[in-house]
């Protein structure tokens, strides 16, 4: 289990960088042998992905619903992330087998969304958090300073609206 890390963080990313987006839903639960291939195409691509850093992969997280999956992905670049997709060889299996074995006969959905984001054009915060999301791919820093408020973390002017507390640094379980 990760630890929690007490106060607020915020991430810093060097440049610009992807958020990709991609999951399943299971839309027919008793059709097992066609959405469970899908679903477990998605760990032998993440190992590749970390195993080799050149190709631009940054980190990813899973979360879960009751209907199915979405991992979060955070790529260096558009090119790098297209590049994967279309010869990634781990990738291009695990689509060729989804084309063949389930298509568009409605068993089990399937989407990815790609947003481009320019350096600095991000905010987020993470209080009594571990390390999660963009402050897992980027730099974990504390969000005081000019990082304290979102306006502030994205280059504009505002004070907080309550007193921000203490930023301990103290690492708990």
């Amino acid at each position: 289990m990760s630890k929690v890390i007490s106060g607020r963080y915020t991430a810093q990313m060097d440049g610009p960088f992807v958020v990709f987006m991609i999951g399943m839903r299971v839309n027919k639960w008793w059709a097992v042998h066609k959405w469970l291939p899908v679903f477990a195409a998605m760990s032998p691509m993440l190992q590749e992905l970390y195993r080799n850093k050149e190709l631009g992969f940054i980190d990813g997280s899973f979360h879960f619903s009751w209907r199915g999956v979405t991992l979060v992905q955070y790529w260096k670049s558009f090119e790098q992330l297209e590049h994967y997709a279309r010869h990634g060889a781990v990738h291009l299996s695990a689509w060729r087998n989804f084309n063949r074995k389930v298509g568009t006969g409605g068993v089990v959905g399937i989407f990815h969304e790609s947003y481009l984001v320019e350096a600095g054009q991000y905010e987020c915060m993470y209080n009594n958090m571990p390390r999660f999301g963009l402050g897992r791919a980027g730099e974990h820093v504390p969000a005081t300073g000019r990082r304290e408020t979102a306006s502030r973390r994205l280059g504009r002017e505002s004070e907080p609206a309550v007193p921000t507390p203490a930023n301990p640094g103290k690492t708990s379980v």
